[in-house]
């Protein structure tokens, strides 16, 4: 059982649990923040290969292999290519800087931040149970896949296919 502060700082997972979050929320932060879509992308990786890290903590290393496959290199690569074949402009107009926005921000972000560390601090969490370690989970998962749901699986890599051929035909067509 979670005790408090004392506990959190005593463990490693959690100061790793802690520098994971901490990226992921950065991340987010500064994609939303940046103006040049390149940076955004970079941005969305490191959010994506900090939830892989956060899911290796939790001991479900095929989710993390995953995550960092398929978001933060695939999605990251098809996002460059989107902005590679079509047109984005250099010169966009800057909206003017409102320092009493960023403030409100900071001070509702600091707020919710507050409101989250005082739940936590004060829920109860009971361990559900035992939890083996030792069982492979990426080889049960594989099992289901390609026993159980071969079918939706290739219909999907299908029409994923499909509508990548479908969007670079688009982007073809408005380039001529």
């Amino acid at each position: 059982m979670f005790n408090g502060i004392g506990d959190f700082l005593s463990s490693g997972s959690s100061w790793m649990f802690f520098i994971f979050a901490l990226l992921a929320i950065g991340g987010a932060i500064f994609m939303i923040s940046f103006t040049k879509v390149i940076h955004m992308v970079i941005s969305v990786a490191l959010t994506f290969i900090s939830l892989g890290g956060l899911y290796v903590l939790l001991e479900a290393e095929f989710v993390a292999f995953v995550q960092v496959l398929i978001y933060a290199g695939a999605i990251s690569i098809l996002m460059i290519f989107g902005i590679m074949m079509t047109k984005h402009r250099q010169g966009e107009e800057e909206e003017p800087r409102r320092p009493w926005h960023e403030g409100l921000v900071i001070v509702g972000s600091l707020a919710l931040f507050g409101v989250l560390f005082y739940a936590i601090q004060k829920s109860k969490f009971v361990a559900t149970g035992a939890f083996d370690a030792g069982k492979d989970n990426t080889m049960e998962i594989g099992k289901l896949l390609y026993n159980e749901h071969v079918i939706p699986f290739e219909i999907m890599s299908v029409l994923l296919t499909v509508a990548f051929i479908g969007a670079i035909i688009i982007a073809k067509r408005e380039e001529d």
